[in-house]
């Protein structure tokens, strides 16, 4: 499960870029209006939870507006959830959705959140609200696959065969 949650919410993290127009040289400049928030993203992205949190709690200090504010809180959420710290990565996501109903990658981050909380029904209620927002999204099927791996659990059946282990009494040959 620790592999498929990594992967999931690494996908869910959104990066910052944006142009900016130097009218001095006339030329045109393209790269994050918040390096820390983009550094931060590119580390959540690369597995690195830990440098990705502290870069984007420096690039929320640095926000120029609602849309880094609400990029910040959403990449946060992804990275309280990678780093185990569901509660407060709860705190981020609800910030995200107070903002932006809508916003259906963080849905899906609170969805794993609650899951590691064992708030199952909370869960399943921001699965089916994600879906909505985006149907067919294949990351919220691998969701809800933790999801009824949690609440209806396939119970494995396997069978050793250990007569191979065993010794075997010698082949009698006919005479």
């Amino acid at each position: 499960m620790e592999k498929h949650l990594s992967l999931l919410v690494m996908t869910m993290l959104t990066a910052v870029q944006v142009c900016a127009d130097d009218a001095a040289d006339s030329k045109t400049v393209i790269g994050p209006s918040n390096v820390y928030l983009y550094d931060g993203a590119n580390a959540l992205m690369a597995g690195d939870a830990d440098k990705g949190v502290v870069l984007t709690l420096k690039g929320l200090e640095f926000a120029h507006g609602q849309r880094e504010e609400k990029i910040a809180h959403a990449n946060l959420c992804a990275g309280y959830v990678l780093l185990g710290q569901a509660k407060t990565a709860l705190e981020h996501c609800d910030w995200v959705l107070d903002l932006d109903p809508y916003h259906w990658r963080t849905y899906n981050n609170r969805a794993i959140a609650y899951l590691r909380l064992e708030r199952l029904a909370d869960s399943e209620a921001d699965i089916r609200k994600g879906q909505e927002l985006r149907p067919g999204s294949e990351k919220l099927k691998e969701v809800k696959g933790m999801y009824l791996d949690e609440v209806n659990p396939v119970a494995e059946e396997i069978t050793i065969d250990e007569r191979r282990n065993e010794p075997q009494p010698p082949i009698a040959e006919p005479d």
